[in-house]
């Protein structure tokens, strides 16, 4: 019996094309509640940039690849890039090497706005933030995830220059900075044990590369039609395309709904 379903966002409930939930995705979401099941967002997303409350209201949040973890009542969990690998970042995108989001726990500021952080903010349909001195703000404040925009080559100086942060890329033109060992499957599982669910009785949807370790940490992980070879390679079931009613097909696969 699945008692908690996970959703990543871009790609999963939020079409890329659209930039917004299918109807019949939300139609779906009211009926899981029926069921008492709980429903959680597992996302990459900070929650300055979850636009989806006035839609539909979800039991809690897993933020920032699984580092920043909520519902509606208090924080569940939180973790945080150790400051020395942020001091090196910091000195690195302050000589504007590459552009990068830097995200503190209530706002998220760039070193600067160039074209990849354009698109980004486009796709993503959110606004372009602040943009400020990584020496100056990360001294002041604990940061939980980087999107560091950069090429394979800029990511290689990136990681060989730190030494406890982990990298995923889910787009070619950016990866995704959290703590080493930190992932979305570690904020599930501080959600589940908050919730007292055991995993055994858990699912998740996903389409990115940062949603592997979810996949494959939940009882049923379910791939998007839309996700790259590797990612449905990591799931036990793959469903169709997010804009042909992926997640609706795959809930009828397994008779939830």
């Amino acid at each position: 019996m699945t008692k908690a379903i996970f959703f990543d966002i871009d790609g999963t409930l939020v079409s890329f094309k659209t930039h917004q939930i299918p109807k019949e995705t939300i139609h779906a979401l009211h009926e899981l509640r029926k069921k008492d099941i709980k429903l959680f967002i597992a996302t990459g997303r900070h929650h300055s940039m979850i636009t989806l409350d006035n839609i539909f209201k979800f039991d809690g949040y897993v933020t920032l690849n699984g580092q920043y973890c909520y519902n509606n009542k208090e924080i569940i969990y939180k973790q945080s890039i150790k400051k020395e690998d942020i001091e090196i970042i910091a000195d690195q995108t302050s000589k504007n090497l590459y552009a990068c989001y830097f995200i503190k726990e209530n706002e998220v500021f760039t070193n600067m706005v160039n074209d990849q952080v354009k698109w980004f903010a486009s796709e993503l349909n959110t606004k372009i933030p602040e943009v400020c001195d990584p020496a100056v703000e990360t001294v002041k404040n604990d940061i939980y995830q980087l999107t560091a925009f950069v090429d394979k080559e800029q990511e290689n100086m990136l990681l060989n220059s730190t030494n406890f942060i982990d990298a995923t890329r889910w787009h070619d033109k950016f990866i995704d900075v959290t703590p080493k060992g930190g992932s979305k499957s570690v904020g599930i599982e501080a959600v589940l044990k908050y919730y007292n669910i055991p995993v055994e009785q858990t699912m998740a949807f996903g389409d990115g590369e940062n949603d592997v370790t979810m996949l494959q940490h939940v009882n049923k992980g379910i791939a998007m039609g839309n996700a790259s070879d590797f990612v449905k390679s990591s799931a036990d079931y793959v469903t169709s395309h997010i804009d042909d009613n992926g997640l609706v097909k795959a809930l009828e696969h397994f008779k939830i709904l």
